[in-house]
């Protein structure tokens, strides 16, 4: 299938520069880029080790707040600080 893209230049000099040292044509090296890129995009989202793991905090009171409850102390704290 054929389709236009607007790419930066310096990108499309990259890209061409790539394929004369792989001495391949120009449309062959884009589509192992893109296919590539969506291979490493779709990896990242599967792995889960580089997730941030949060530490738990004990409370000895109930700590649940709803999110209205957090979205009125947001405020008030705004309102604090801008005043």
């Amino acid at each position: 299938m054929k389709t236009t893209l607007e790419l930066p230049d310096n990108l499309i000099r990259a890209i061409k520069i790539r394929a004369l040292n792989e001495r391949r044509k120009l449309k062959d090296t884009v589509a192992d880029l893109l296919i590539k890129g969506l291979g490493a995009s779709q990896a990242e989202t599967a792995d889960t080790s580089q997730r941030v793991k949060l530490p738990l905090v004990k409370c000895k009171q109930s700590a649940s707040l709803s999110p209205e409850r957090v979205a009125a102390i947001l405020l008030e704290q705004d309102v604090e600080w801008h005043s």
